[in-house]
C-alpha cells in the first residue's frame, strides 16, 4: 500500500527496525506511546486495554486523506473533520467479537480479570471510530460479512497479494506440508492426529505458543521445522504432496503460496479458504460469503474441502484426495494463485483510491512504479 504513495507519512502502533521492510527505508514515521514499552512488539497481546489510549496518541489532523491498514483500534486515529479516511479493515478486532472466548485461553488469570475490565470499553471505542471511516476496504467477501454484521457497513473487497515472483516448481515428495504460526485456533494438531494415524509424512514449517503441546501429541511421521527464510518456506511449498490447511481464517495467504508452486490444499472448507482454494466438493456448512465458493466449483480444482473441522473429516478427506491426486494439475493451481500476484492488488487499490478522492491521482505511483519500488526491496533484502 505504502508503495503506491511514496510521499506519504507512515504511523504505526509499534515499530521494529528489524522487521522494517526495505522499502519503506528513509520513509518518516510515527509511532505511538506503545513505542515507549520495553519489548512492546512481542507484548502486542496483552497490551490491548492500551490500544485505545495508543491510538489516539496518533494525531493526523494535518493531513487531508488518511489510509489506514487496520486489523485493531487505528481507524480511530485523530483527523481533521473534513479529512477523507479510507480504512483498509482486514477484520473486526477478533478478541473484542467472534474471538472474545478463545482469545483468553493463554492468558494467566490477572490479564484475564484485567481484559475482561477492558473490553466493553474496548468494544464501544471501536464502533466509535466505525462511525468516523469514510469507505471500508477488506481482504474477503468473508470479512466483509463481518463488518456489514458487526459495524453495519457495506465494504470493497481487494483481495491481498501474493508475490508470484518467489514460485517455483519442484518434483513433489511424499509427505504433507503444515505451515504458519502454531497457535490455537490453526487447528495444527488435528492435522498431527490424522497423519500419525494415517502412517503419512507431515512437516510442519512455523513456531509459536503451541510448539510444545504439539511436541508431546507428535510421532514418528511429524518433523518440525521451526521457522524458516522465505526461500527455504517457498522451498517447502514446491516440494509438499498437499498443503493441509485446518484453520478457520479471514483470507489465508498460505494456501496461495502453495498453489502459485503448483501444490493442492486440503482446506477445511470454511471461512477464506472458500475464496483461496478451488474446490468440485462444496463444503456441507455454508455460509453468507460462499457464492464464490459455488462459482469456483464449476471450474478446475485446485484443492478439496473438509467439513466439519475435526480430525474424522479432514481424515476422510486426505484419503479422498489420494483416491483422485491425478485431477490436480500443477499449471491450473498456479493460474489460479496468478490472480492474487502483487500487481493485480496494486491495479484495483489505484483504481479504487482514485474512484473514492480524484484528486489523489497525481501522488498515486504508477503500478509499475509500485512494482520496482518492492522488487528493489526483494533485491535488498536478499542481498
Amino acid at each position: 500500500m505504502a508503495s503506491l504513495v511514496p510521499e506519504a507519512e507512515l504511523f504505526t502502533l509499534v515499530h521494529r527496525a528489524d522487521a522494517w521492510p526495505a522499502s519503506l527505508h528513509g520513509r518518516k514515521v510515527t509511532r505511538s506511546i506503545l513505542q515507549f514499552i520495553p519489548g512492546a512488539s512481542r507484548l502486542a497481546s496483552y497490551l490491548v486495554p492500551l490500544y485505545p489510549l495508543a491510538t489516539r496518541s496518533l494525531n493526523l489532523r494535518d493531513f487531508d486523506i488518511v489510509l489506514s491498514s487496520d486489523y485493531s483500534l487505528v481507524k480511530n486515529v485523530r483527523k481533521k473533520s473534513r479529512a477523507v479516511h479510507l480504512c483498509y479493515c482486514h477484520s473486526p478486532m477478533r478478541v473484542l467479537y467472534d474471538g472474545y472466548v478463545s482469545y483468553q485461553y493463554g492468558m494467566n488469570p490477572v490479564m484475564r480479570r484485567i481484559f475482561r475490565a477492558a473490553a466493553p470499553y474496548i468494544r464501544r471505542f471501536d464502533r466509535k471510530g466505525v462511525a468516523i471511516v469514510d469507505d471500508f476496504m477488506t481482504n474477503s467477501y468473508y470479512v466483509a460479512e463481518r463488518i456489514r454484521r458487526l459495524y453495519g457497513r457495506e465494504s470493497t473487497v481487494i483481495y491481498p497479494p501474493i508475490d508470484m515472483s518467489r514460485a517455483r516448481r519442484n518434483t513433489p515428495e511424499d509427505h504433507y506440508l503444515c505451515a504458519g504460526r502454531l497457535v490455537d485456533y490453526k487447528r495444527t494438531e488435528m492435522m498431527i492426529l490424522v497423519c500419525e494415524r494415517l502412517g503419512r509424512k507431515l512437516r510442519i514449517a512455523g513456531t509459536g505458543p503451541e510448539m510444545k503441546k504439539l511436541r508431546e501429541i507428535a510421532g514418528p511421521y511429524t518433523t518440525f521445522l521451526g521457522e524458516l527464510s522465505d526461500e527455504a518456506l517457498w522451498d517447502e511449498y514446491s516440494r509438499c504432496r498437499a498443503l493441509l490447511f485446518a484453520a478457520d481464517e479471514d483470507f489465508g495467504l498460505i494456501p496461495l503460496e502453495v498453489q502459485a508452486c503448483g501444490r493442492p490444499v486440503i482446506a477445511f472448507g470454511f471461512g477464506g479458504s472458500l475464496e483461496t482454494v478451488r474446490s468440485d466438493n462444496p463444503p456441507t456448512r455454508y455460509a453468507p460469503h460462499t457464492s464464490r465458493s459455488d462459482e469456483l466449483a464449476r471450474t478446475e480444482p485446485t484443492g478439496m474441502y473438509f467439513s466439519p473441522q475435526t480430525s474424522q473429516a479432514l481424515l476422510q478427506a486426505v484419503l479422498r484426495f489420494e483416491q483422485q491426486e491425478d485431477r490436480f494439475r500443477p499449471a491450473v493451481a498456479q493460474a489460479f494463485a496468478a490472480q492474487f500476484d502483487t500487481p493485480v492488488f496494486l491495479s484495483k487499490l489505484r483504481e479504487y483510491l482514485i474512484s473514492e478522492v480524484p484528486s489523489l491521482e497525481p501522488q498515486l505511483a504508477t503500478v509499475a512504479a509500485a512494482m520496482m519500488t518492492l522488487t528493489q526491496q526483494a533485491t535488498q533484502t536478499v542481498a
